[in-house]
């Protein structure tokens, strides 16, 4: 989040805590709509509970707001609950709407990013205690942009797991479905010897591009997902 030529700035809102990168300062513009996104998703769920409380997939109306459907399309997709898509669902929302007022958007929610531009963007993947962590990054080329790069843990952060990974990173074009198939393939990888499970699983979500799984000292990658070793020193 310290790309060359932009300026970065943080949004914080309730729960929702953003760092945006873009070519000048949209904090105002940015915070307004997380306010809108969040007013939204918290209406709807005072009014249908259930859609924060199930750890699997719940069904909306065409009527629900475009946030709500598409964290309950990401859901259904993947196989879990909705929430299970809100930090990639936003990401995504506020890069689009800062999108008409800079070329070039990054936006990490909670460890989840969606990248719009012109420029490959290199994403250090961050896994916990393990000894791959930030001595791997993703290389995110423009034509892949825009994308989601979403990461689950279930050592790292509040994110529920049923797994063990270290780290489980998506990349989809769509942000919601990125962070929801990140929890799902999370779910099923308890250790190493479970990394090829989670990769067949990832193949199997419609929608997903790639994925990269860390867990313990092993890693192991699919799709589009290129890879580069990053040295400390």
């Amino acid at each position: 989040m310290n790309a060359p030529g932009l300026v970065t700035f943080e949004v914080v809102h309730a729960e929702t805590d953003l760092q945006v990168s873009a070519i000048r300062d949209l904090a105002p513009e940015a915070g307004a709509l997380v306010r809108a996104l969040r007013g939204e998703l918290e209406a709807y769920i005072a009014a249908n509970p259930r859609f924060a409380e199930s750890h699997v997939p719940v069904a909306v109306t065409s009527a629900a707001p475009v946030v709500v459907r598409a964290m309950a399309d990401a859901a259904r997709i993947a196989g879990v609950g909705p929430m299970a898509a809100v930090a990639g669902a936003f990401a995504e929302a506020v890069a689009r709407g800062l999108a008409p007022a800079s070329r070039e958007v990054i936006v990490e929610n909670g460890g989840d990013l969606f990248l719009l531009g012109t420029h490959e963007r290199t994403v250090l993947l961050f896994a916990g205690d393990s000894p791959l962590s930030e001595r791997v990054a993703l290389m995110v080329s423009s034509a892949l942009q825009p994308v989601a790069v979403c990461t689950s843990s279930a050592k790292v952060g509040p994110s529920l797991s049923y797994g063990s990974a270290h780290a489980v990173t998506i990349l989809s074009a769509s942000g919601a479905l990125a962070d929801a198939a990140a929890s799902a393939v999370g779910n099923i990888v308890h250790g190493p010897e479970d990394i090829p499970a989670g990769l067949e699983r990832a193949k199997g979500i419609p929608g997903v591009l790639g994925a990269v799984i860390i867990a313990e000292d092993r890693i192991g990658a699919m799709g589009i997902a290129r890879l580069a070793a990053v040295s400390r020193g």
